[in-house]
């Protein structure tokens, strides 16, 4: 048997606070939200990872839930690694968004899609490009919405 270290796996990582959680009303977890993302919705490409969002409000609220803040789903394909390697990929990405989630946020579907490259780069890399990623699709959900009439 061989003695296993319990700080090892858990460096560069912070404990969780109860503000950080990443609760099931901010998951995407059906099949048709995913699909709905995928054929209405925009792309943003970064170096690790291509994220879709779709903008619940211009997508129809009678299909869509009324839900508000960001509702985030993962999908990692097969062709990315076996079983172990597309685990490790979406536990990191879905501490990323929980470290990184704008809270209030608009009202939006995004499903992350991961590159192979997600295994190697450090997590504070993915930190920033999570982050980023966040900021443009509040910036272009904010110019593609009409401003209220006064």
């Amino acid at each position: 048997m061989t003695a296993s270290v319990p700080e090892a796996s858990n460096q560069g990582v912070e404990p969780r606070k109860a503000k950080a959680a990443f609760p099931r009303s901010s998951r995407l977890l059906r099949h048709a939200d995913f699909e709905r993302v995928y054929k209405q919705g925009r792309r943003h490409f970064s170096a690790s990872m291509t994220v879709f969002y779709l903008d619940r409000q211009a997508a129809g609220a009678a299909t869509v839930p009324a839900t508000s803040g960001l509702r985030i789903g993962f999908t990692v394909g097969r062709a990315l690694g076996g079983a172990v390697q597309r685990n490790r990929m979406k536990r990191r990405l879905r501490e990323a968004v929980r470290l990184t989630r704008p809270c209030p946020g608009p009202g939006a579907d995004v499903v992350i899609n991961p590159k192979k490259v997600l295994l190697t780069i450090s997590f504070d890399a993915l930190l920033n490009e999570v982050r980023r990623a966040f900021v443009v699709i509040e910036r272009k959900l904010a110019a593609a919405r009409p401003e209220p009439r006064t």
